[in-house]
């Protein structure tokens, strides 16, 4: 249970769900914590969970990581209270969904702003303190909708943004080799965390007629998808960049 020994990881959005399985398994692994959250109550309940459990975690919330300014003032903060980054996990994010001729202009662009401006900004801020340490790794989420159509929802500015961190993950990780950065991206299918639990059993007939069709027979859990961020994270993957790893029980897969 040292995967992460003595490494800084920076994450964003531990408020709940992926963010703070996370920041519970990142520092169960050795890692030193910085997170941050747009709002401060989950955030610090993510604070008091990892320090019952032992690990050594840091907060700043709230921080609107869609204001560039906001990003880099969080990122060089977070560098300095453990002496720099070796991890950055982009995990934060915020959703709106609906067909093209209903979503709003304002909606689109918000949608843009925070899932996939807020990546490239935290990163950018990330890159000289990695390059200065001689190397890092930059963990970004994606999702299946970045590389298919989705059928059961609408989520035309959603799979556009994520599309968009596969392929920023894809094109720094060539700009991160010669720097010893490595960039790499976790794509999920339907995992349950607590916005999305509804949609479980009460969410559209098309949706859970999806859901009943993954081969590995269970929707995802937080956990499934940072178990993957952490070998991606880990040593062990010192050789693996510009992947995106889907992990969706094998839903994809299907026609």
């Amino acid at each position: 249970m040292a995967r992460l020994q003595g490494k800084v990881a920076l994450i964003t959005g531990i408020g709940g769900g992926m963010g703070r399985a996370a920041a519970l398994r990142f520092t169960a692994e050795g890692a030193k914590v910085v997170g941050c959250d747009l709002f401060a109550e989950g955030a610090e309940e993510t604070v008091r969970l990892v320090r019952q459990a032992g690990g050594k975690i840091e907060n700043f919330a709230p921080v609107q990581l869609s204001e560039a300014a906001d990003a880099a003032r969080w990122v060089d903060t977070a560098a300095e209270v453990y002496g720099g980054i070796d991890v950055l996990y982009n995990n934060a994010s915020a959703p709106r969904f609906g067909p093209i001729d209903e979503l709003s202009i304002e909606d689109w662009d918000f949608v843009m702003a925070n899932e996939l401006n807020l990546v490239f900004y935290a990163t950018k801020a990330a890159w000289p303190h990695m390059k200065r340490r001689g190397g890092g790794v930059v963990v970004n989420v994606g999702s299946i909708a970045g590389t298919r159509g989705v059928e059961f929802m609408a989520q035309n500015a959603h799979g556009t943004a994520k599309a968009g961190v596969i392929n920023l993950t894809q094109q720094l990780a060539v700009e991160g080799g010669p720097h010893g950065i490595r960039v790499v991206c976790v794509s999920p299918g339907f995992t349950v965390t607590p916005s999305t639990a509804w949609l479980v059993d009460s969410g559209p007939a098309p949706f859970r007629n999806n859901i009943a069709r993954i081969p590995l027979g269970r929707v995802g859990q937080p956990d499934d998808v940072v178990n993957a961020a952490l070998f991606l994270a880990s040593d062990e993957a010192s050789w693996i960049t510009g992947v995106n790893l889907v992990v969706d029980g094998g839903g994809s897969v299907l026609g």
